[in-house]
């Protein structure tokens, strides 16, 4: 074993022979939307615009069933004395009928506002 100090060696910087390239920057729609621009402004409403669309005919036609139920009950009066199960059929539609309805309303909604959703992020991510 020597004593002598392990000799010293010199850092090296290694750096990109492009560093004083300019860079050029990659404009996408989401860079638009984080800036706040125009651009970015309307690609958001149209989003908006979509899923507001979206929601009001999920809406429409949650209003048709509630609606259309006790129209139905009051334009054919007949159906208040049918008899499903030893119920009324009113009583039915109304307690087991209309549940299948709503979740399948729901889960149609959630589905349809995925797939703007996705839609929305493949043209915002388009080069």
């Amino acid at each position: 074993m020597s004593d002598e100090p392990a000799p010293v060696r010199k850092r090296v910087r290694v750096t990109s022979p492009h560093i004083t390239a300019t860079r050029q920057r990659r404009v996408t729609g989401t860079s638009e939307i984080d800036a706040q621009t125009d651009l970015g402004e309307i690609y958001m409403s149209s989003l908006l615009r979509s899923q507001l669309r979206l929601a009001l005919l999920v809406l429409t036609a949650l209003a048709v069933l509630v609606a259309g139920l006790p129209l139905a009950f009051a334009l054919l009066p007949g159906m208040t004395r049918v008899h499903v199960l030893g119920m009324p059929l009113p009583w039915v539609l109304l307690a087991f009928a209309v549940y299948p309805f709503l979740l399948l309303l729901g889960w149609l909604y959630v589905r349809a506002a995925e797939r703007n959703e996705r839609d929305f992020a493949e043209v915002v991510e388009r080069p």
